[in-house]
């Protein structure tokens, strides 16, 4: 059994997407992070960000936090949705650290400086827009001619892009120009599993109007 600990947010999502995608047994444990719970010591004692998600595998005892971490233990643990062959491995560990360096704090900043700043801030909200574009354009070249990242197979590099397209397309940044892009998010929100938690996920609300540069 694995508990999962975690919130409606797109790290969150992804990790219960890999849950369902894999079939490994779980249940979640809903952190309230936005109102001060993740920095408890106890949760402090699992994540030392205190960030979500993490998880406790309670058959081993391990515990596991950073999302991509976690989507590898899950991929591994269960042999499914990851390449075996040693060439794909290492695109595929290419990808995921790709994404958390780039489309995780690009996209996360887009939101936050576009709807939750206290003020506007021209610049940032300029800066973070623009950066996500040029994202988005990594994405449909990367995309080009295979139906997922890493060709014909899903993968965990497909789950961890598109938790946080999905709050791209929440918040009306999914671009439609963007023909791959576009055709490859249709396809895994089609998924039954990603469906079964995108139906059970509590979207953080978003403010009524987004914030003008």
């Amino acid at each position: 059994m694995i508990t999962l600990f975690t919130h409606g947010t797109p790290n969150g999502i992804k990790i219960a997407i890999a849950l369902e995608e894999t079939g490994l047994p779980y249940k979640a444990q809903f952190v309230e992070v936005f109102s001060g719970e993740g920095q408890k010591p106890d949760f402090l004692a699992l994540s030392p960000a205190g960030k979500i998600p993490v998880i406790r595998d309670e058959e081993t005892g391990t515990v596991v936090y950073e999302s991509n971490a976690i989507l590898l233990y899950l991929a591994e643990k269960s042999g499914k949705l990851m390449p075996t062959a040693t060439a794909h491995r290492f695109g595929m560990l290419e990808l995921l650290f790709l994404q958390a360096s780039l489309q995780g704090p690009m996209f996360g900043q887009r939101m936050h400086f576009s709807f939750f700043a206290p003020e506007p801030i021209p610049y940032a909200i300029r800066r973070y827009e623009e950066q996500a574009d040029i994202v988005d354009a990594v994405v449909e070249r990367l995309l080009d001619g295979k139906p997922f990242f890493l060709g014909q197979e899903f993968s965990i590099v497909d789950i961890t892009f598109f938790g946080w397209y999905l709050s791209a397309e929440r918040a009306g940044f999914l671009a439609q120009g963007n023909t791959n892009l576009k055709a490859w998010f249709d396809r895994v929100k089609a998924r039954p599993a990603v469906q079964k938690v995108i139906a059970a996920a509590p979207a953080i609300p978003l403010p009524a109007r987004k914030i003008a540069a």
